[in-house]
């Protein structure tokens, strides 16, 4: 017999071919960690079932089986060569194979030659980021594709990492979004994620193989991908079992006969080489553990029965991206009643029961005054007439002070959020979010302990005296879970483990959310507070890492709640229009989804309906749908600069058209090229705006997955050009952008400057269109002028030079009049705020931030705030060399600095800069930013942005800031 052994990082797959190759047995389980004694059982059950010799011939495959194969002489065959043969063997016109399994994910291109593309420790778009999916649903993963067959919409889900696709679902679950739509939206976040993050650039097409258990199990998966890529592919019988078969096809006659009976008896006693990288314990002994306990102890909030002579109470909601919590207390600020449970993707019914059971128990209870904070805040607040609204950290801050007056840090880590900020003069003054990943949260604690059968509270125990705590370091979550696989495999207990975690959570929070170099950053009075927190293994490794004993409430998950409910007693008004009991008996509630027709944005609503009419409306970008007012913009610059490019309209011209994508530097060179070319006689079309959809139509050509989204969004453009018919193309490479006589030099940032190169290399519909993406500088007007004309000289007949001569002049002189225009508008805004008594805000950042799809609209969002918005180019410039203490050789760079300087002594004046992900050279920036804006007293926020955005954590932090001013 041949048998071919797959141990991939979850499952198990084995095949038993006879003398002709026709399959005897096989199986598919998951292995749980456990590989020795499942592989052990399986080799156990083929003897006893097929075979009645002692000899077999046996070769492992998988991404987990190489340490098993070697240390015990195994023949090891690479999965992708495995799969390889038996794609050739049984599916021999295949051009490409995609293959997602459990953590592991392949596209392997089979025609020209093999090209294969794998995901790396990164488990994000596989079996396991749809489990985690099915977790956050509170579904099984089967229900997740049965569910899927009856969507309606598709949402727009990252899934580059399971904690980046939590923070997209959780805001659409708790909108009251259907669960059939976000279903299938899983299904088609993973299409995105194994197109743009395996394929990069190399276009799947031909005949397509579907492998896997992922591909196998989930009939959507297989739709998704059919739909985005415009074909059909197959998904062969035995698709699960292709690297098990071509681990048993490699066997050949000479290939080593093995001893049964002596195999199984290896694998049962086989013990792993792998070394032990391991780190101190956290407690040495009890009497460690009981010392730290018993200080702990001291910061305590009682919980009492109500004195029923005083019925008088206050309630505070915190509904969080995986919990609700809700506190009731009395007027001594005492808790009479409390609840803290996961919210299962809807914390309505939730609060309706909480309710409940509050006027149950007490009949003649009277609530004056409540108080919702967390990503649920709007829609409890209209569900049941919550009093007042307030941002998380002001919750937090309110609730902390209520242990420790003089507290000057607080961090809090919930299931999916870090909060963390700096308290000084009774203000908060610096605020640390995870605004675009959740790596080492609560809910990474949660998964793994339910995935080995554990509550999340047990499991926090287990590490407390673990010996060895396995150091897993400061990593994304999907990467942890590959290193914690790998310390089981080398024979890490689980207990070890469960201390590493702890550790790793706190490692996560200080240098990856604060980035602090030491504990005393921090401040010396520290309160820590979130459900993480409840585990005292996370809070002992909290204290060991900073060197100090911090302040943990005994109330630590539930302080959210509990500031909101302080909060409302301090705010509280003669009469709360929280739902009465009489109210709560005809309470309803109905979901449905619908498409805004106020603007061409067409958001994708979701309207829940309540008792007595009441609606909240979730999904929409401004407030338009719900106060059917449209948007006052006046005070926005972002606004206006956009409506400025659209005036650009095309021309019909005697040349033809010319394509000009609107992307990346386009959105300040589009001035200078529109007059420029309308004067040669060209038509100059621009592609369409951004959309969502313009990006996907491009993905499959983007060569990285770590460059800047505004990069990412290019393709698109040029994909849009070429749909729309455009046979000339032109975007050049710029090293230099105009010298603004403010700098050392005045280079573009080098993808702005050479990303057309990306472009030719990669998209392969531009080798039939006339792509100009020459080498061209406008820094130095006479060269300029001189080599546009060679250019397009070599591109279209009969230009002549004194026609280039005229079109330059126009170009540089529409150039200067946008920038006119831009900075009267700048100083219209600035003198109307300062008439009106409204906070100014500079969302600083490059010329591409204006773009709605890369900004989420966050300009609109601070303007919701009644701040007026400008932008780093439309602030007075500084007419001199900017002193600072970094190179000063980036155009965009000044440009930020002469706008931090210009802020830094007006007095209702801030900052927030928008940072793209991707951007190697914003570390600079930043620091010289802060320098520049924090030595003034003015608070500095940077937000980054990328096509996975945490828009929840975004509004968290705008928020926070105009609460703080």
């Amino acid at each position: 017999m041949k048998i071919g052994l797959d141990i991939g990082s979850t499952t198990i797959k084995c095949v038993v071919l006879d003398d002709d190759g026709k399959i005897l047995y096989k199986s598919y389980e998951r292995h749980m960690s456990c590989i020795t004694a499942k592989a052990a059982a399986l080799l156990q059950k083929i003897k006893n079932d097929y075979n009645s010799e002692t000899n077999i011939q046996l070769a492992i495959s998988g991404s987990a089986g190489l340490g098993l194969a070697t240390d015990l002489d195994i023949d090891f065959v690479q999965e992708v060569y495995a799969t390889q043969l038996s794609t050739k063997k049984l599916n021999p016109n295949t051009d490409v194979v995609i293959e997602l399994g459990g953590e592991d994910a392949k596209i392997l291109f089979l025609s020209n030659g093999l090209e294969v593309r794998m995901n790396g420790s990164c488990a994000g778009g596989t079996g396991a980021f749809i489990d985690q999916m099915a977790s956050l649903l509170n579904i099984s993963v089967d229900e997740l594709n049965t569910k899927a067959k009856e969507h309606n919409q598709i949402y727009t889900i990252a899934s580059r990492c399971g904690v980046f696709a939590k923070s997209d679902i959780q805001p659409l679950l708790n909108q009251g979004a259907p669960q059939n739509d976000i279903c299938a939206s899983i299904f088609y976040a993973v299409v995105n994620q194994t197109i743009g993050g395996l394929a990069q650039g190399r276009e799947i097409a031909g005949n397509i193989l579907y492998l896997g258990g992922s591909l196998t199990f989930f009939s959507e998966l297989r739709n998704a991908f059919n739909d985005t890529l415009k074909l059909v592919g197959t998904c062969p019988e035995n698709s699960l079992y292709y690297v098990a078969l071509g681990a048993a096809y490699s066997i050949t006659e000479k290939s080593a006969k093995i001893d049964i009976d002596k195999l199984i008896n290896k694998i049962t006693n086989y013990t792993p080489k792998g070394g032990e990288t391991s780190i101190t314990p956290l407690f040495q002994d009890e009497k460690e553990y009981l010392e730290f306990k018993n200080r702990h102890a001291k910061s305590v909030v009682e919980t009492v029965v109500l004195d029923p002579k005083a019925q008088n109470v206050f309630l505070g909601i915190d509904a969080g991206s995986t919990t609700i919590k809700a506190v009731v207390i009395d007027e001594f600020e005492n808790i009479i009643m409390s609840t803290y449970k996961p919210n299962k993707g809807n914390p309505i019914p939730l609060i309706k029961n909480f309710l409940e059971e509050l006027y149950t128990k007490y009949e003649n209870i009277n609530i004056i005054s409540s108080a919702v904070t967390g990503y649920g805040e709007d829609i409890i607040k209209n569900a049941f007439g919550v009093d007042f609204g307030i941002v998380e950290t002001i919750a937090h801050f309110t609730g902390a002070k209520k242990f420790m007056p003089l507290v000057d840090f607080i961090i809090d880590i919930g299931g999916q959020d870090i909060k963390c900020f700096k308290i000084r003069n009774d203000t908060i003054d610096n605020i640390f979010l995870n605004e675009a990943c959740s790596s080492g949260c609560g809910s990474f604690l949660q998964t793994f302990a339910s995935a080995i059968g554990y509550d999340v509270d047990a499991f926090g125990k287990l590490g407390l005296f673990a010996p060895h705590p396995v150091d897993l370091g400061s990593r994304c979550t999907v990467f942890m879970n590959s290193s914690i696989k790998q310390a089981q495999k080398d024979g890490a207990t689980v207990e070890n483990i469960a201390a590493g975690l702890s550790i790793s959570v706190v490692k996560n929070a200080l240098y990856k959310v604060i980035r602090t170099v030491s504990g005393d950053m921090l401040g010396q009075n520290i309160v820590v507070q979130g459900g993480t927190f409840n585990s005292d293994s996370v809070l002992r490794a909290f204290e060991k890492e900073i060197g100090k004993n911090v302040v943990r409430p005994n109330i630590s998950g539930l302080m959210g709640a509990y500031g909101a409910a302080l909060y409302s007693k301090k705010m509280a008004k003669d009469k709360s229009s929280i739902i009465t009991k009489d109210e709560l008996k005809d309470f309803t509630h109905t979901v449905k989804t619908t498409n805004c027709n106020l603007c061409t944005n067409h958001c994708l609503l979701t309207v829940n309906t309540f008792s007595g009419g009441k609606k909240f409306i979730g999904g929409n970008r401004c407030d338009r749908p719900t106060t059917n007012k449209k948007q006052d913009n006046s005070l926005n610059i972002y606004e206006y600069k956009r409506n400025l490019l659209l005036d650009y309209k095309a021309v019909p011209g005697v040349r033809g058209k010319i394509g000009l994508p609107l992307a990346l530097n386009m959105y300040e060179m589009l001035p200078f090229w529109h007059a420029f070319f309308t004067s040669l006689g060209f038509e100059v079309v621009t592609s369409p705006v951004s959309t969502r959809a313009l990006y996907l139509s491009g993905q499959h050509t983007i060569p990285s997955d770590t460059v800047c989204f505004p990069a990412k969004l290019m393709h698109g453009h040029i994909e849009a050009l070429i749909s729309m018919g455009i046979s000339n193309i032109f975007y050049p490479c710029m090293t230099y952008n105009f010298d603004e006589h403010v700098s050392d030099n005045h280079y573009n940032c080098p993808v702005v400057a050479y990303y057309p190169e990306v472009l030719k290399a990669n998209v392969d519909k531009l080798s039939s269109v006339n792509f100009i993406y020459d080498y061209i500088g406008i820094h130095r007007k006479g060269d300029f002028t001189l080599k546009i004309y060679d250019i397009l000289s070599k591109h279209f007949d009969g230009i002549k030079r004194a026609e280039i001569k005229v079109a330059t002049d126009k170009a540089y002189a529409e150039i200067e009049r946008y920038r006119k225009l831009v900075l009267a508008k700048g100083k219209n805004i600035l003198n109307k705020a300062n008439e009106i008594g409204v906070p100014i805000i500079v969302l600083a950042g490059r010329p591409y931030h204006i773009d709605s799809e890369v900004n989420h609209g966050i300009d609109k969002l601070i303007c919701s705030f009644d701040a007026a918005v400008l932008s780093e180019d439309s602030v007075p410039f500084i007419n001199e060399k900017l002193s600072v203490s970094v190179l000063n050789q980036w155009t965009y760079h000044s440009r930020l600095y002469n706008a931090a300087k210009y802020v830094k002594d007006k007095d209702n004046m801030n900052i927030v800069q928008l940072v793209s992900f991707g951007c190697g050279v914003d570390a600079i920036t930043t620091d010289e930013m802060r320098k520049i804006l924090e030595e003034n007293g003015k608070i500095y926020t940077q937000i980054k942005i990328d096509e996975i955005t945490n828009l929840g954590a975004v509004k968290i932090r705008l928020r926070s800031l105009f609460a703080t001013l």
